[in-house]
């Protein structure tokens, strides 16, 4: 039976945490605010931005920008958005099994990863994936250089034949209890399938100055607000999935600590009675 002293340690040591824990749900909840009105006000620009270039892509002939070229997927860039800290529940997890899942889907395809976020860059290094695209520490200061950097090397590199695809992997932010994960393809376009039985005839555009102006101004604008809204539903999924785990570890605390507390005073009501025995058998035994 552990002695009262022990008892008390452990009591101050889960108080500690619990202090811990909360600080850190209180944290997350305030960036979380800051980070699902970012995404609340970049998710419809990127919507409608893949509608619109979907539905351009399917009108115009491919030759016209080298992003829009259609190749055999012989090699695939798979990039990969995870947080850069623990302390958020399945969140790493749940990408990177996802990650895991899709890389193992492709066969024989030679695939390169792009990886964001320091605990996807761990998991994939010690199994020897070297990726091609490497960031860390960007979820502390987001900002849309980030993005851009990102975009646009995948860009070079799609566009240089060097890969023939490029995928996304990343937590799309639902609610502060869900998020989902998404696989998507960034890179080339996919085209917009046009259905006669939606009761809108098909038309086409007219350009100016020109189809390839247009489209070597948009099509990179495009990858990066995809990336951009990527990285931002992660970080809002991030502090969603840390403030719910801290939530949940903080509670846990507090049952810990009123099950700790109940058992101490066991053990000290335990102890008092068997001072009391002690004092009346030797008053007996003189």
């Amino acid at each position: 039976m552990p002695s009262l002293i022990d008892l008390r340690r452990r009591i101050r040591a889960v108080k500690s945490t619990q202090q811990i824990t909360k600080a850190m749900k209180m944290i997350a909840a305030s960036r979380l605010r800051k980070s699902q009105d970012r995404i609340l006000n970049a998710r419809p620009f990127a919507i409608q931005a893949t509608h619109v270039l979907r539905d351009l892509a399917a009108r115009c002939d491919p030759s016209v920008h080298p992003l829009l070229a259609v190749r055999e997927e012989k090699t695939v860039l798979v990039l990969i958005l995870t947080s850069d800290k623990g302390l958020c529940g399945s969140f790493n997890t749940n990408i990177i099994k996802a990650a895991t899942q899709f890389i193992v889907a492709q066969g024989r395809r030679k695939l390169v990863l792009g990886l964001v976020g320091r605990k996807g860059r761990d998991f994939f290094q010690r199994r020897g994936y070297e990726p091609v695209i490497n960031r860390v520490n960007v979820f502390q200061h987001l900002n849309l250089e980030d993005a851009r950097g990102i975009a646009d090397m995948a860009a070079e590199l799609f566009v240089e034949e060097k890969i023939d695809a490029v995928y996304l992997v990343y937590n799309e932010f639902k609610s502060v209890l869900q998020q989902r994960i998404v696989t998507e393809r960034l890179l080339p376009i996919a085209k917009e399938e046009f259905r006669a039985d939606q009761g809108a005839a098909r038309v086409d555009y007219i350009y100016e100055p020109d189809a390839a102006t247009l489209f070597a101004t948009l099509l990179p604008g495009y990858v990066r607000s995809q990336i951009w809204r990527a990285l931002l539903e992660s970080a809002a999924a991030e502090n969603a999935a840390r403030m719910t785990a801290m939530d949940a570890a903080t509670k846990n605390a507090t049952e810990m600590i009123d099950a700790l507390t109940l058992y101490m005073n066991k053990v000290r009501q335990a102890a008092i009675t068997r001072e009391i025995i002690e004092v009346v058998s030797g008053a007996q035994a003189l």
